[in-house]
């Protein structure tokens, strides 16, 4: 009996070893057979012409920087800093011609943005050998991201890659971190219980536009902290094939967030519920650059969309100058939808699925059920009843708006605001007159500056001069100007800063956090959740739970906020 047991423990012994030797040479299979399809070229030369004497000659391109760094060219090719604080981008050609400019006109703007983007990331994994460890599970998550990508955008990113640094080769070749880059829109909302994506835009027409032609307004509420969008990118790009268009991102973004092409077709995406993702397939923002750039009706668009697999949910809004209105293109995993609303001359796009396909999704019924994607859809509906007919101005004020239904004050940063002072930029369309607005920091609520796409896409441009039209800029918010707002910025430069000592267990200065306290009156209700403030910000566990319990909270009644100022003041 004895012998038997020992067979039995020795020859488990022996199957559980196999499994373990099994399941780690498959995995090392699934890892070292990853293929990013990294395209292979020789190292490009690109020239340019230059008079000489009484002729012209062809030498070899460089970045040449005018006006400090304010105005770059490389080949035919130029990037420049507006006096709005955008950054405008024109560049031409095949696609690793444009790659290859881009790279080369942004090569600071790359490091920068990849910077941030990498220490918010160490803000979470502040460990280099946990950073590659996680390279290794997005290599395994990403393995055929490469094959998902049509060729021209690999080549186009290729051609960025060239140019980027080697300072995170830890984390993945150049050409594997701005592959996976272009992926991370679609990580950040399949996540969608940490919330980094949640859009509102809508489209008016017909009668409840001022002159009946199609408007478009949306903003793009992707988080990944202010820095990640110091620097807001316009480009306008004339590819080789396709329509040439303008897309509005940040640098070395080649996927479409928001953006319109020269027939006066228009896109803009807004995140849906999507189970957390077992594998890549065509990240959202590549599939809307190959709408912009090929299609020019709802037809061709919704055309491209089907014959994309995509590994998360999204609404895609879609303007059409030619149709003269728009769709909402609902795409998941597992079927794509074309929804062309349920009122005329209207369509309202929050975070959730409208279309009768999905009326019976569970994903999308939970998202209805727990999100406050609803509350912003009515809210858009009460908003666009109260100014109709629209006109650009008009478009601004509903997105810049930060007010509850019935003009409840929510409080600021709210979720269920339209204006969650997160936005990464905010954009209004008029796809038939080929206008668009793009807003300028802070958030939406500095100016809105237009580009005429008719004479940009023509070549109409004068370098030396602001390439955006200043007769038909929008003003900026009233509500920059108030005390309420200075109180705000103080809000989110404090926040991050007291986040990080706590995850450090550092101590909190009592002047920092009464200022802190000041800055926003929604945290008077801590007191109303733990009684005291300041033995609640000490407890590092804690404090993060009851802030945000505060900030679901409405700005307290004036008399209510005196009591509990009282009480602080008592207190300290």
């Amino acid at each position: 009996m004895h012998r038997i047991i020992k067979k039995t423990i020795k020859y488990t012994g022996y199957i559980f070893l196999l499994l373990i030797i099994v399941l780690i040479a498959g995995i090392s299979y699934l890892y070292y057979s990853a293929d990013m399809m990294q395209p292979k070229h020789e190292p490009m030369i690109p020239m340019r012409e230059v008079p000489y004497a009484d002729t012209i000659i062809v030498v070899p391109a460089e970045v040449l920087y005018k006006d400090t760094l304010d105005l770059r060219f490389y080949a035919n090719n130029f990037l420049r800093h507006s006096e709005s604080g955008l950054w405008e981008l024109f560049v031409r050609g095949d696609a690793l011609e444009r790659g290859d400019a881009i790279g080369k006109l942004s090569a600071d703007l790359l490091h920068h943005q990849e910077k941030v983007f990498i220490d918010q990331i160490r803000e979470i994994i502040p460990s280099d050998s946990y950073l590659k460890f996680l390279r290794f599970f997005i290599v395994l998550f990403n393995r055929h991201l490469g094959e998902n990508i049509p060729e021209e955008y690999r080549e186009e990113i290729y051609g960025i890659s060239l140019s980027c640094t080697h300072e995170y080769d830890f984390i993945g070749t150049p050409y594997e971190r701005q592959l996976n880059y272009h992926s991370a829109h679609d990580l950040g909302h399949a996540m969608q219980d940490y919330m980094l994506v949640g859009c509102s835009s809508f489209a008016v027409w017909g009668t409840q536009s001022v002159d009946s032609s199609l408007l478009i307004g949306r903003n793009f509420d992707f988080y990944v902290g202010d820095a990640f969008a110091e620097n807001k990118q316009v480009a306008f790009y004339a590819p080789e094939k396709g329509y040439k268009f303008a897309s509005v991102g940040w640098p070395g973004m080649i996927g479409v967030l928001s953006g319109m092409n020269e027939t006066g077709l228009t896109v803009t995406i807004n995140a849906a519920k999507s189970a957390v993702p077992t594998g890549s397939a065509t990240p959202i923002s590549i599939l809307t650059r190959e709408i912009l750039q090929y299609a020019s009706t709802i037809e061709e668009a919704f055309a491209i969309a089907k014959k994309r697999e995509t590994f998360v949910s999204e609404s895609i809004l879609i303007g059409s100058a030619k149709d003269g209105k728009a769709v909402i293109i609902e795409k998941s995993p597992e079927k794509t939808v074309l929804f062309t609303g349920k009122e005329p001359n209207r369509l309202i796009c929050t975070n959730h699925y409208q279309s009768e396909a999905f009326s019976e999704d569970e994903r999308n019924l939970d998202n209805i059920r727990t999100s406050d994607s609803p509350y912003r859809f009515a809210r858009l509906e009460e908003l666009i009843n109260e100014k109709q007919p629209l006109d650009t101005k008009a478009a601004a004020s509903i997105l810049r708006n930060r007010k509850g239904l019935q003009e409840t004050d929510l409080g600021l940063t709210n979720e269920m605001s339209i204006n969650q002072f997160i936005a990464h930029h905010s954009v209004i369309f008029q796809p038939e007159k080929l206008l668009m607005w793009v807003s300028t920091s802070p958030w939406q609520c500095g100016k809105y500056i237009a580009y005429d796409l008719n004479k940009i896409f023509k070549g109409y441009i004068k370098l030396k001069q602001e390439v955006f039209i200043p007769e038909l800029t929008i003003p900026e918010d009233e509500f920059i100007e108030t005390p309420e707002f200075r109180h705000l910025l103080t809000y989110k430069k404090l926040t991050p800063l007291l986040l990080k000592k706590i995850s450090r267990k550092e101590k909190i200065e009592d002047h920092t956090l009464k200022t802190y306290l000041a800055s926003n009156p929604s945290l008077y209700y801590v007191y109303e959740v733990v009684g005291d403030y300041y033995e609640a910000i000490r407890q590092p566990q804690q404090a993060i739970v009851y802030w945000r319990k505060a900030l679901s909270k409405p700005i307290p009644k004036l008399q209510e906020k005196e009591r509990i100022q009282q009480k602080i003041k008592k207190h300290s």
